[in-house]
């Protein structure tokens, strides 16, 4: 069963198609990444997602029901890219004022609120006001806001923006934790391209259109190249070898690059070339190499 369905979604602002046209499924389960260059369509997309925004047509199911059915609401939680808790409250208080909207109540509510602070890894600073905080500690208590009410379905918008490389890392830990611990299925936007590589499944959005589609993997074999980068000792001989054997390369100041159709192949051209060589390194493509290929280099 896919946990989001959709199919031929738009959404224009006037003449500008935020959203054109774009399909996907979402397997209930699964940690599926959503990736593309600032106003490529990302944000637009998770707000129609959690009914924030209505589209102008298409199809879009949540667990097989209409994303207006008020009951599908229930199933989702969302972590947006700006804070959305109240500063003068502490975490608990926020969390739990959540929770009260969703019906929960008495013993219910507060066994709620301690496994969702818990889940977040915010229980150590549940007790302090939110507008008090670090950037990684609020994060984590939009993450615990967004888990009380126990839904099937975490969408998060850039939830890492922003913070530093370990916080970024805490955070990427706990969410997948949420995955593949509980089967919670999750949609994350990211820019990010190194939080994508565990995803199950990888969408590319530029321009408002999906440009590419597959896993990682399958985005690396397809639009990245593995290759080698050697420092000559002999910058004409190691030219004329190549040339030669037919082998292409790119040179800039006695640093040649290579491009590979395998890392195996670097081997023959290394003992082609090794007694006219500095150095050398061989290098697979990367998810950053076939991002930047399927969106002509653009940046968030």
């Amino acid at each position: 069963m896919s946990a989001i369905s959709v199919r031929n979604l738009v959404k224009s602002y006037g003449d500008v198609r935020a959203v054109d046209s774009i399909s996907f499924d979402v397997p209930e389960g699964s940690f599926f990444a959503f990736l593309g260059p600032n106003g490529a369509g990302k944000s637009t997309t998770i707000s129609i997602i959690c009914s924030l925004l209505d589209h102008d047509s298409g199809e879009l199911k949540i667990f097989g029901r209409d994303v207006n059915d008020p009951d599908v609401k229930r199933d989702i939680g969302v972590v947006f890219q700006d804070p959305m808790m109240d500063p003068r409250l502490t975490v608990r208080e926020n969390v739990t004022v959540r929770g009260c909207l969703y019906g929960l109540h008495g013993s219910d509510l507060d066994a709620a609120v301690g496994s969702a602070l818990e889940k977040a890894d915010a229980t150590d600073f549940a007790d302090r006001h939110y507008g008090k905080l670090s950037g990684g500690q609020r994060r984590r208590a939009d993450i615990a806001r967004a888990l009380v009410h126990g839904p099937r379905l975490l969408l998060l918008d850039e939830p890492t923006s922003g913070l530093d490389p370990k916080t970024r890392k805490h955070i990427w830990d706990m969410v997948m934790g949420l995955n593949r611990g509980s089967g919670m299925t999750v949609l994350l936007t990211t820019h990010y391209m190194e939080e994508a590589a565990d995803a199950d499944d990888v969408v590319v959005i530029d321009g408002g259109r999906i440009v590419a589609h597959g896993t990682p993997s399958e985005l690396k074999e397809e639009y990245s190249t593995d290759r080698m980068t050697l420092v000559a000792k002999d910058a004409d001989e190691v030219r004329r070898r190549l040339e030669s054997e037919g082998i292409g390369f790119e040179e800039s100041r006695g640093t040649f690059s290579i491009p590979l159709r395998t890392t195996l192949e670097s081997a023959s051209i290394i003992q082609l070339l090794l007694d006219i060589v500095e150095s050398y390194e061989v290098r697979m493509g990367t998810l950053d190499d076939a991002f930047i290929r399927i969106t002509g280099g653009q940046g968030e």
